[in-house]
């Protein structure tokens, strides 16, 4: 299927430059939608994930509806602020500001094997990150999936994994 009829583009948001994918379109429609889930799928096989894991926000609707297609468990990577317990945090530069997320410390069986999932990959800096969170939790991250690429941007060279996609824009 093709998903560019199914991406907004919103120039200058949330700041001048920034050119905004919106996905809101694509999960309305409910063919597109689970077109989406069933092609992440089958990109995402290759990895043999144990365990999926994606930042907040956007990814926990493509990455808990992943991991049920997969028949895994879906690990939410929270903003900070955003969980008790003992976690493990990660800060991290964004094109347009700085982030934290963080996770709860006992997410992964030691050395399972985690396929991070997102909305979109733009410099690759949210998956090197994210990347890191998971090593720190004993978790094997084996690659990563999105919707969309933006190739312009080489985030897929500058994150440290093997990355799949449906979308290059």
């Amino acid at each position: 299927m093709d998903y560019t009829k199914y991406i907004g583009v919103t120039l200058n948001f949330p700041k001048k430059g920034i050119s905004f994918k919106d996905i809101s379109p694509l999960l309305r429609d409910k063919e597109a939608f689970h077109s989406c889930i069933d092609d992440l799928a089958k990109i995402a096989e290759e990895f043999k994930p144990d365990i999926i894991c994606g930042p907040e926000s956007r990814a926990f609707i493509f990455g808990a509806a992943l991991a049920y297609k997969m028949n895994t468990g879906f690990v939410m990577a929270r903003k900070a602020g955003k969980l008790p317990g003992v976690i493990y945090q990660i800060t991290y530069q964004l094109e347009y500001g700085t982030a934290t997320l963080s996770i709860p410390k006992d997410s992964f069986k030691p050395g399972a094997r985690v396929l991070l999932v997102d909305d979109l990959m733009a410099t690759g800096g949210t998956f090197a990150a994210l990347k890191e969170l998971v090593k720190m939790a004993g978790g094997n991250p084996v690659g990563a999936v999105t919707v969309i690429h933006l190739k312009d941007l080489d985030g897929s060279d500058n994150c440290g994994l093997t990355c799949k996609w449906l979308l290059d824009l």
